[in-house]
């Protein structure tokens, strides 16, 4: 499963992965996720769920992240 981050428009960012048939992206900044068919779509889906998150939200409009980058993590549990 490939990930990739993009930045959107409003200057947050975006962790973008496939899972089966559907791209699924999800905002670094706070807790909102979308999908889509396509990369494209997902990411406008997201667009939309955050217009939607923060037309009604009360919290100041967060910072993007400088430079975040994407690491894959092996680690153990019991």
């Amino acid at each position: 499963m490939a990930r990739s981050s993009k930045t959107l428009k409003s200057g947050l960012h975006t962790l973008l992965w496939k899972e089966g048939k559907w791209y699924v992206a999800k905002c670094l900044e706070v807790e909102v996720a979308s999908q889509g068919r396509t990369k494209p779509e997902a990411i406008s889906n997201l667009e939309e769920a955050l217009e939607l998150y923060f037309e009604n939200e009360k919290a100041p409009f967060p910072q993007g992240l400088e430079n975040p980058q994407v690491h894959n993590l092996k680690i153990g549990y019991a």
